[in-house]
């Protein structure tokens, strides 16, 4: 905490670029945490919010409904395969907690009363509230928490730069399944098995291997265990495709979205859950199915209002072809960020690259800072006029969608000299 003495003030966004109270300009190179899409101040998402703030600025989910929310309803479905309702929250930590709570209800609601364990994997991330922390336990930012965390089953997690010795990737990718399995044969007591969907964000960028979501589905399936996804930070083009499940083909029971549902302007997520998941909860009162759970600003209308426009925009700019496309540029230049001598991999999907650095390549060993990586970087990218935050010794770079290629090329530029800049003077 005594690093960071002072901030800067930003008071105006315009694209990908923030500005700051000063006239100073940084590129968004986190999307504002991994939610922004059309970049900032963009004037359709903001009529949207204007025209709505205008009729009803909140009114409440509990015994109520407004139009907004029930046209994202039917927005989200459709481009759900497989789902069928949607539960509202207001962030994504909480779309998590209502996912699990579901995925355990869902049993109880049955008459299942043996399955009560979540089944993981290690180094995944869904949030800062404690039943996400439990699913998704990250060592350096919740081992002060240990104890007072729920107890689940973790698997290890093919990352291809970091093999165990012997191991090709693929050899790998088969050991973790089948110890997946041979705990899944072993007794009738797992209710839901929990992962991000397509990469793990927080966890460093790891990029599953081909077939690796897909196959774990199929292990749920022949078990009788309910797939959970959270594409909180993964989906809506954030990995290449609209929903990353559909592209891993592995469609789950629940699934969670967040960020940049809403284009990254407003908080909002949603939980959703197929046929089998909704109808358990059916019942009248005294059967006391209902799942108890709720939020004041749940189906904020002003938050749903530009989450369709945010959908309708994807649709008119035909934008997850335009990710694809642009996307391309990280591949022109992950060479020459590879090349430089702290970097030991770099990993890469849709907009998302994740920069490992490394203090010995052969060794593979991360590197370590008097100051905190972070703060080097947040320090060193400001000056070359991007804003960059690290996690660990990743460098990562998720920037607003829409982002233009000659754009990226320019982030890309300033992010090889931020890291040259940063090894000559600190590493």
């Amino acid at each position: 905490m005594n690093e960071w003495s002072s901030f800067d003030t930003i008071t105006k966004g315009k694209g990908i670029w923030l500005i700051d109270s000063k006239g100073n300009k940084i590129i968004d190179a986190v999307g504002s945490m991994w939610c922004n899409v059309w970049g900032h101040s963009n004037p359709q998402l903001v009529k949207a919010i204007t025209k709505q703030s205008k009729k009803i600025q909140h009114s409440s989910l509990f015994n109520l409904t407004n139009e907004p929310v029930e046209k994202l309803a039917k927005n989200l479905i459709k481009i759900s395969p497989g789902m069928n309702k949607v539960f509202y929250s207001d962030n994504g930590s909480s779309a998590m907690e209502i996912a699990i709570k579901m995925a355990l209800q869902y049993w109880k609601n049955i008459g299942e009363v043996k399955k009560t364990q979540i089944a993981t994997i290690e180094n995944g991330y869904h949030g800062d509230t404690f039943g996400a922390m439990s699913v998704g336990y990250v060592p350096e930012f919740f081992r002060k928490f240990k104890k007072q965390l729920f107890s689940t089953i973790q698997f290890p997690v093919p990352n291809k730069y970091r093999l165990p010795k012997g191991f090709t990737l693929s050899d790998y990718q088969n050991h973790c399944l089948e110890k997946i399995e041979k705990r899944f044969s072993k007794n009738n007591d797992i209710a839901a098995f929990i992962m991000e969907s397509g990469a793990q964000m927080a966890g460093g960028a790891i990029i599953y291997p081909k077939d690796f979501q897909k196959k774990i589905r199929e292990l749920c399936k022949k078990y009788d265990i309910l797939f959970v996804l959270d594409e909180i930070a993964t989906g809506f083009g954030r990995l290449g495709s609209m929903v990353q499940y559909q592209d891993q083909k592995s469609i789950p029971d629940i699934v969670a979205y967040g960020k940049m549902l809403t284009g990254g302007y407003l908080t909002m997520a949603a939980t959703l859950a197929n046929k089998k998941i909704y109808d358990s909860f059916s019942g009248e009162f005294n059967d006391w199915k209902h799942l108890f759970h709720g939020h004041t600003y749940t189906g904020n209308p002003i938050a749903a209002a530009v989450a369709n426009e945010n959908l309708q925009m994807y649709k008119k700019y035909n934008l997850i072809k335009q990710v694809q496309k642009t996307s391309k540029i990280f591949e022109k230049y992950s060479q020459e960020i590879l090349d430089i001598d702290i970097v030991g991999d770099v990993r890469h999907k849709g907009m998302l690259m994740g920069i490992e650095l490394v203090s010995n390549k052969k060794k593979k060993t991360p590197i370590r800072t008097k100051k905190s990586i972070n703060k080097v970087f947040f320090e060193e990218g400001k000056k070359q006029g991007i804003y960059l935050r690290t996690l660990g010794n990743i460098v990562m770079l998720v920037p607003p969608l829409s982002i233009q290629q000659n754009e990226l090329e320019l982030l890309l530029k300033k992010t090889i000299k931020t890291i040259q800049v940063a090894k000559s003077k600190t590493f």
